[in-house]
């Protein structure tokens, strides 16, 4: 899709969340022409309708993948870095490449969350120094954790729970975690002024004590802390991992919008 002009100059989204769509579209309202890349054709639908330059669905193959969009796009005035806060290795091959490069960086960091009793863990292996006996836990996770997940919960004697988005994909990785057919469900989270509504009945249907998630911050994050305060549950958190060093980091899109306005400093060292 062609864009509407040189406007504010070209800038490179990276975005695996849901302020990416948002953020696209405001970045296009005040004259910035926009390159999309995301992961899944899922990912990609929301911003369905936006006049954006490109849009690449597909996973960056590493640091010669990367280097290859910068060349290919030379003139970007900035790459902007919103993938999912545990999404460490295409955040440091973006750190990497655009340092090397001389490109412009700015990571936009979902903050920290507060409020609620949470317990960190450094890995989710850290569940089995845990006493889980008699104990029920939902893993509040994606299917590819759940295996490994499940096992170290069951090993630290608790009963497992979860549930998995409706496709074949996601029901076979839950069943193949070993989850029993009762202790699961199969369902898509409500949206807008209903979100957490599935979750709510769930923890109470299941007698859940224990949530386990991961510190992504966001409404899934916040969804759960309060959950977690309201049905009296045990909060068990994995820790989010540290952004890149050396690469410019803003947590929300005011500050976005206003770094994006001054100058760029050329590379991730400077």
């Amino acid at each position: 899709m062609q864009g509407r002009g040189i406007g504010q100059g070209r800038i490179w989204l990276l975005s695996g969340t849901g302020e990416g769509p948002p953020l696209a579209a405001a970045l296009l309202r005040i004259g910035w022409r926009v390159e999309v890349s995301v992961v899944t054709p899922s990912a990609a639908r929301p911003y369905a309708g936006l006049d954006l330059d490109w849009m690449a669905v597909g996973s960056l193959q590493g640091e010669k993948a990367i280097e290859a969009v910068l060349k290919n796009g030379a003139g970007f005035r900035w790459v902007i870095d919103a993938t999912h806060p545990f999404a460490v290795r295409i955040s440091a091959d973006l750190a990497r490449t655009c340092a090397r490069c001389g490109q412009p960086l700015l990571r936009l960091q979902r903050p920290l969350e507060q409020g609620g009793a949470v317990q960190l863990l450094d890995r989710f292996g850290d569940l089995r120094g845990f006493d889980l006996g008699g104990r029920r836990l939902l893993l509040a996770l994606g299917g590819r954790h759940l295996p490994a997940v499940h096992s170290d919960a069951v090993a630290a004697g608790a009963e497992v729970f979860a549930r998995c988005l409706p496709s074949a994909d996601g029901l076979k990785a839950a069943l193949a975690a070993g989850l029993l057919p009762d202790h699961l469900a199969v369902v898509r989270p409500l949206q807008g002024g209903r979100a957490g509504a599935i979750e709510r009945a769930l923890c109470r249907r299941w007698g859940i004590t224990d949530v386990i998630c991961r510190q992504s911050g966001g409404v899934t994050e916040r969804l759960w802390r309060q959950l977690s305060a309201n049905l009296d549950m045990r909060l068990l958190m994995l820790r989010r991992p540290a952004s890149p060093t050396g690469v410019e980091t803003v947590e929300s899109e005011a500050s976005l919008m206003k770094r994006l306005q001054e100058a760029p400093r050329r590379g991730a060292d400077d």
